[in-house]
């Protein structure tokens, strides 16, 4: 068995509205709203990594849990936008926390990221006890804020966000999950150490809007459960046209997914973490109906997880 024991988040303090991200790129304020739902943003501070965001994040984690790090027997790091190739955060956020020696593997994996560092931690969690699993991104530093780029620049925001996944006990047992890959739109969303972020935005909204609500029907089915008998989607936050496109396909009100966007932006990996801390600090106790976690990203890589509920068919 593997449960959601914790989670914790840190959002840099610097707050970029609209207002000043338009006369950056060239766009209105306004249209970056109406486009995206998105009305500010975080960046981080010219002395904070990907490492130390990750590292706050989750010591809020291991607090909000009442735990210590020398809990923590596996660390799993998600992030698209490290600041090197290798190493990656994950060891270095084990450095931070003071537990050196505990595995800490690295995710380089956009937006879809944390998503997968939970099902890894769900399957790895009877081996090695609580697995800490963080997601964090400096976006910031991966786009470029000018007016050939707005498209893109608009989205992103910088933050991390971290859960503990137990063998032993948690406010939500991990139900199931599915993870989906396809390279044959790789080259639609990818970064490049020299020329920095690429998206085809069309291409990607696309293919998130058909993929998202097929894995989740396909979770829920095989698990005898119907999108109305769940009590909230939690979802990584790319844009609200996307959020509302999955809720519409899924038959559900738009109420049960969600949203911080409109304060974060789309901080990849990070915010499906982000938004699942948010979401717990709101609620009281155990869950008593199911939830679903899903993301979508580069790679293409996509999936869903079911917590709290489900009769799963064998």
């Amino acid at each position: 068995m593997a449960y959601l024991r914790a989670f914790g988040s840190y959002l840099p303090s610097r707050v970029v509205d609209n207002t000043e991200l338009a006369t950056l790129v060239g766009a209105d304020a306004d249209w970056i709203l109406r486009g995206t739902g998105i009305r500010e943003r975080r960046f981080a501070a010219p002395e904070e990594s990907v490492a130390s965001l990750g590292a706050r994040a989750a010591r809020d984690c291991l607090e909000s849990g009442g735990l210590k790090p020398n809990d923590v027997g596996l660390v799993l790091v998600a992030s698209g936008s490290g600041e090197r190739c290798f190493p990656g955060p994950a060891t270095a956020i084990g450095a931070s926390l003071g537990i050196g020696g505990v595995p800490a593997m690295d995710l380089p994996m956009a937006s879809a990221g944390s998503l997968f560092g939970l099902a890894l931690a769900a399957d790895l969690c009877p081996r090695y006890g609580n697995v800490l699993v963080v997601g964090s991104e400096i976006m910031s530093r991966a786009i470029r804020l000018d007016a050939a780029s707005r498209d893109t620049a608009v989205l992103f925001g910088d933050g991390a966000g971290a859960c503990l996944v137990s063998a032993e006990r948690g406010a939500a047992e991990i139900t199931d999950f599915l993870l989906r890959s396809d390279g044959e739109f790789s080259e639609a969303l990818h970064m490049d150490q020299a020329s920095g972020l690429h998206m085809d935005g069309r291409t990607i909204i696309l293919q998130a809007s058909r993929k998202l609500p097929r894995v989740i029907i396909e979770l829920l089915e095989r698990n005898r459960c119907r999108p109305e008998d769940v009590a909230a989607f939690l979802m990584h936050q790319a844009n609200l046209n996307l959020i509302v496109r999955v809720a519409q396909a899924l038959g559900v009100p738009e109420e049960k997914f969600f949203l911080n966007v409109a304060r974060y932006g789309n901080t990849s990996s990070a915010s499906l973490l982000i938004a699942a801390a948010e979401w717990r600090r709101g609620l009281e106790g155990r869950l008593s109906q199911p939830v679903v976690l899903a993301a979508f990203g580069a790679g293409l890589n996509w999936g869903a997880m079911l917590v709290g509920g489900g009769h799963r068919d064998v």
